[in-house]
């Protein structure tokens, strides 16, 4: 069954409602709003790389409220142990027995503060969590919150003391990207209102967790056409062959970014998607997931530039609904 042009126009007025909803805290971040709640409705997890102080708590926060839902912030440092991010079992001096105490996982939106100042042991705890919807406790799984989102945030410019996300780990983020700062109007806007400390408290439920559940089905019925499907296949491929490239995009990242594209699709109010939504992804996507060979490094290269010359070269499918 696949997502009609109804289900598709409904779909948009909710998630502009959402953005909206969510701008009353996170001024001026259109794009980045539109990606995080892509991510949600995606299934999938948002890395923000962003030097401090320019939102990115404030937009856990605010997601967690529009969806009526519950977040945690978890701060990573280098003595913390994946025990405090899971949980584990403790000792009840009054029953003298063993009990579970849950750690902040047990959420709907976790945010990782500072994720690479954690040792990769800790990093980990993350791994199955991301991966699964679960977390292993003394050999017993425990399923988490449906919908369960991780949002990890680190600093690009101060490395000093850090631990690098492993690439396995960055592939499990659907999606990299930063909030930057604020436009001028935007800035004046803040600086005027400076009173509201919290404004993630001017955010009121849009939508409950049961409706984030509906949502995503309605996404992951959004028809691709196979020529997308192609396009996406031969973005990955160029990578993979790309000399600049050592480690190119998995099967994994496909995967993530045809559900992505979906998603992207039915918030514009279409049942199906086209080339430009891919290309308008991929760079997000796609490109904290590539390993770049020592001398591309060295001549100051990014990945971003990378997928940006491969979608250049490329030619971009229509697309359609389903025949």
């Amino acid at each position: 069954m696949t997502t009609t042009p109804d289900e598709a126009r409904q779909f948009h007025r909710d998630f502009i409602s959402l953005v909206d909803n969510i701008e009353q805290a996170v001024l001026g971040k259109q794009v980045c709003v539109k990606l995080a709640l892509a991510c949600l409705f995606t299934g999938g997890h948002l890395l923000l790389e962003d030097k401090p102080g320019t939102g990115k708590t404030l937009l856990a926060k605010a997601m967690a409220n529009s969806i009526d839902g519950d977040t945690k912030r978890v701060q990573f440092t280098p003595d913390l142990l994946p025990g405090d991010i899971t949980g584990g079992m403790v000792y009840n001096l009054e029953t003298q027995n063993l009990i579970m105490r849950q750690g902040p996982i047990f959420t709907n939106i976790l945010l990782a503060d500072e994720i690479n100042r954690a040792s990769p042991k800790t990093q980990s705890a993350l791994l199955q969590a991301m991966e699964e919807a679960q977390v292993t406790i003394d050999g017993t799984s425990l399923r988490l919150a449906d919908p369960f989102m991780v949002i990890a945030t680190q600093n690009p410019i101060e490395q000093a003391g850090t631990y690098p996300l492993p690439e396995a780990q960055l592939d499990r983020f659907m999606v990299r990207t930063e909030l930057g700062d604020p436009d001028p109007d935007s800035a004046l806007r803040l600086m005027s209102e400076s009173f509201q400390i919290d404004r993630s408290s001017l955010i009121k439920p849009i939508i409950s967790a049961e409706g984030v559940h509906n949502r995503k089905r309605i996404a992951r019925e959004v028809h691709a056409d196979i020529a997308v499907l192609q396009y996406i296949n031969d973005i990955a491929i160029a990578t993979r062959n790309d000399k600049q490239v050592q480690v190119g995009v998995s099967m994994r990242g496909c995967l993530a970014l045809v559900r992505l594209s979906k998603t992207w699709a039915v918030a514009e109010g279409r049942h199906f998607v086209l080339g430009d939504d891919v290309k308008e992804l991929a760079v997000e996507a796609l490109a904290h997931r590539m390993v770049l060979t020592v001398e591309a490094e060295f001549r100051g290269v990014k990945p971003q530039e990378v997928i940006r010359g491969i979608l250049d070269r490329l030619v971009v499918p229509v697309g359609g609904p389903a025949r």
